[in-house]
């Protein structure tokens, strides 16, 4: 079995250099990757919606252009594990998701995907060797029309960037009289 252009084998060892260890999330998110590319017309240029911000985003900036730096790979987080392929234009998109309903005879990974059992009793090796040999039968696919928000335009306006008159760094004036962070946005406790 091959995820992208690696022996399942050498996946698992990208994942680990990329991530920092081997995630089960990963593996089925490049499984995923594939049968979403699968199943996009040739030559397309796409975008992707992950719907979680857990391992499945590594798995498509491992495995294709889209990273989150370059806006290419956006996160919805519904808290579902699944991602779709879109045209970036048009919207008409392939998801896939690890599918609940086909996962019966795969102790390991409905364990670990319904968290059965706590992470410290699961089989990670029984996970490992279930998704190899489970390949895309526990997923499924569906074709979904993406809202006109998340589409590319053509032209992207450029954004104006300015001093905020409060903190003095620079931001995108298109968010305010401020930045963000001195709107109330930010990160921190003041």
């Amino acid at each position: 079995m091959n995820i992208g252009p690696y022996s399942y084998e050498d996946f698992l060892v990208t994942i680990k250099d990329f991530h920092g260890n081997i995630a089960p999330g990963i593996i089925a998110g490049g499984i995923m990757v594939d049968i979403a590319r699968a199943n996009l017309p040739a030559g397309e240029f796409f975008d992707v919606i992950c719907e979680t911000g857990h391992c499945l985003p590594d798995a498509v900036q491992i495995l294709t252009p889209c990273t989150i730096g370059n806006g290419w790979l956006k996160i919805v987080d519904t808290s579902r594990y699944a991602l779709t392929f879109y045209n970036k234009y048009t919207g008409d998109g392939t998801r896939v998701f690890l599918d609940a309903g086909k996962l019966g005879d795969w102790h390991c990974i409905r364990a670990w995907f319904l968290k059965d059992k706590p992470k410290k009793e699961q089989d990670f090796e029984g996970i490992i060797d279930e998704f190899r040999r489970a390949g895309t039968s526990i997923y499924s696919i569906k074709k979904v029309k993406v809202k006109p928000t998340y589409i590319s335009s053509a032209k992207k306006k450029s954004s104006q960037v300015g001093l905020c008159p409060s903190c003095g760094e620079a931001y995108r004036t298109s968010l305010g009289k401020t930045c963000s962070a001195c709107q109330g946005l930010g990160p921190f406790i003041d």
